[in-house]
């Protein structure tokens, strides 16, 4: 595991730092919640459009990984500070989800948006869990 500690890149690294092909850690992207694959799947399937997926991804801990070495399941996940990364950002949208669909106009009613909510909780939790492991 050279040059990579328990919470993120090492000093010579810094953040942003490339990790090399020592690094055996699964990782979340930094826009775990909103991910990069997602949105393509969404563009091919509305328009029919396919865009590249990049080579080379932002983590949640800080380091830039080949996309292949991340996942946004947490039985995959096995950098802690991602899996970290990845519970606050679960957390974070789903409180966000459930205050917008609160909102006079939304288009997303309060119903939908608590199941989102509770969806992106149990995500969180298992991030934890997975955590506790």
């Amino acid at each position: 595991m050279a040059g990579y500690g328990h919470f993120g890149p090492s000093r010579s690294q810094g953040l942003g730092g490339v990790m090399g092909g020592s690094d055996p850690h699964i990782h979340v992207e930094v826009k775990v919640v909103h991910g990069d694959a997602a949105v393509r799947n969404l563009m091919a399937s509305t328009f029919g459009l396919v865009g590249d997926l990049p080579g080379l991804v932002t983590t949640g801990c800080g380091v830039r990984v080949a996309l292949a070495m991340t996942s946004p399941r947490p039985d995959r996940v096995t950098c802690l500070p991602c899996r970290e990364h990845a519970q606050r950002e679960h957390l974070r949208f789903a409180a966000e989800v459930e205050r917008l669909s609160r909102m006079p106009g939304s288009t997303v009613g309060p119903a939908r948006g608590r199941l989102a909510a509770a969806r992106h909780r149990d995500l969180a939790r298992r991030f934890s869990d997975a955590a506790e492991e």
